[in-house]
């Protein structure tokens, strides 16, 4: 009997799961070369599922040279299409079921960086959505231009001089799929093999992979509660750019105050380098107004890269460059090259968004929320730990660091953790680039999490330590 396990849970379709599933099956060699199949309405009864459905999976593989269709006879397994064990696709598996599964067990995840997902203004954005392609031009739905639309790149440019201090135009704005497009474009524009980077030191992994990529080197430079200590820039080097999160610090939450944004902004300029500003959560800061760029000090010398996923949701893919004017061209250039544009209907519905100020709503709002979040990550802490624990840069964004007195975190210590205790926290130690200067510090981001699971998370994490003989 020829079966096939059919899943009427997943989102893939029936037609792709019977097709899916006799062609690996040919192609591991379990189905051979002349082999009958079943006709398609014995296969449709056995599994239980309408002919048309494996009529539709049969046409789809004879077009694709996987079996043959002989007039009177029947269909069989082609000749050629079975691949060697050795070079063989992975077997077709239910992927949807184990990430279900993954995503529904009870690890209480200290991910930094992640919003509150179920915050989001999914109704605003939906009517506005909905709104966006039932009034716009036909034209909405072919090709746009790799910048993005000009709704959104004007907008944005008064709503960044309003908020953040940047000065720009229009037309140095382009839009990204997030953040990280925004920086592999950077790695592109600037940096060829043997190039140059100095960049703040520990700095996000995920960075330090895209500047590298080129082939390029990087010099670290330590941060301490103020950001880069510019007072450590070499005088002998002359990188490509300076990368620096001023705003807010990743992942120690330092400030880059205004003396050593100058003293950057001078290395600059002696060096004939560019600044890359990464401003991506500096929106909520809980003290005082938020920061202002550093773009705004010397907007010919910076390229700034901004993002929603932090604001919004990493859902939607939206972020920005904006670069000097001499280096805009060859930055859509490149975009173009990258993929054509940034989807146009996201980028038509977030510029109403932000029109309407509904954008500025939610961040007032969500402030408050993470705000709340955070001072209950600091009382957990304090009762769990007392005077072991010192937390810094907690003073903006969605995350701040936890440093233990005694406590050395390792990769495999916090697998253990997450293993025994289902807890999952992030070393600061990961992130470094000259290594042993933090292993002390835990990075606890508390975005997307509940009070009762930060709660709960940090009763746990006490008792990992616990056991652990800490």
């Amino acid at each position: 009997m020829f079966w096939i396990p059919i899943d009427r849970t997943m989102d893939m379709p029936l037609i792709r799961q019977v097709y899916e599933q006799i062609r690996m099956r040919i192609l591991h060699g379990e189905l051979v070369a002349g082999e009958c199949l079943p006709p398609t309405r014995e296969l449709a009864s056995s599994l239980g599922i309408s002919r048309n459905v494996v009529v539709e999976a049969y046409e789809q593989l004879i077009a694709e040279g996987y079996i043959e269709a002989q007039q009177g006879s029947g269909t069989y397994v082609a000749e050629g299409a079975y691949l060697d064990k050795q070079e063989k696709l992975n077997c077709f598996t239910f992927f949807d079921k184990q990430q279900i599964k993954e995503e529904t067990n009870d690890v209480i995840d200290f991910r930094s960086g992640l919003p509150a997902l179920d915050m989001f203004p999914r109704k605003m954005w939906g009517q506005i959505a909905k709104q966006v392609c039932i009034d716009t031009s036909h034209s909405i739905f072919g090709y746009g231009y790799p910048e993005g639309r000009i709704e959104l790149r004007h907008i944005l440019a008064r709503y960044l001089k309003r908020t953040r201090g940047v000065y720009c135009h229009s037309d140095q704005l382009v839009i990204t799929s997030g953040a990280t497009q925004g920086l592999s474009l950077i790695a592109s524009l600037l940096l060829s093999p043997g190039d140059e980077v100095i960049i703040e030191d520990p700095i996000t992994h995920e960075i330090q992979t895209i500047f590298t990529s080129p082939g390029s080197t990087l010099h670290p430079i330590p941060v301490d509660e103020q950001g880069m200590k510019t007072d450590l820039l070499p005088a002998n080097k002359r990188p490509s750019f300076i990368f620096v999160t001023p705003s807010h610090q990743f992942p120690l939450g330092g400030v880059l105050p205004i003396q050593r944004r100058i003293q950057l902004i001078q290395f600059a300029r002696t060096t004939d380098c560019y600044i890359v500003e990464d401003d991506y959560d500096s929106e909520f800061r809980y003290h005082g107004a938020p920061i202002s760029s550093l773009q705004g000090l010397d907007p010919d010398r910076v390229i700034y890269i901004g993002t929603f996923s932090k604001i919004l949701s990493p859902a939607l893919r939206l972020g920005y460059l904006i670069l000097p004017p001499s280096l805009t061209k060859r930055c859509k250039d490149l975009k173009w090259f990258t993929d054509l544009h940034t989807p146009s209907l996201q980028q038509l519905t977030a510029a109403r968004f932000i029109k309407d100020r509904h954008l500025e709503r939610h961040i007032r709002k969500m402030k408050k929320i993470y705000q709340g979040r955070r001072d209950h990550v600091k009382k957990c802490l304090a009762e769990q730990f007392g005077h072991h624990v010192n937390i810094l840069g907690d003073s903006t964004g969605l995350h701040l660091i936890a440093e233990f007195q005694n406590i050395t975190f390792s990769d495999q210590k916090v697998e253990e953790i997450i293993k025994k205790y289902k807890v999952k926290i992030y070393p600061v130690e990961q992130h470094t680039i000259q290594k042993g200067t933090h292993q002390n510090k835990v990075i606890i981001g508390y975005g997307n999490l509940t009070i009762e699971e930060i709660e709960e998370g940090i009763r746990r994490l006490k008792e990992a330590l616990t056991s652990e003989g800490k």
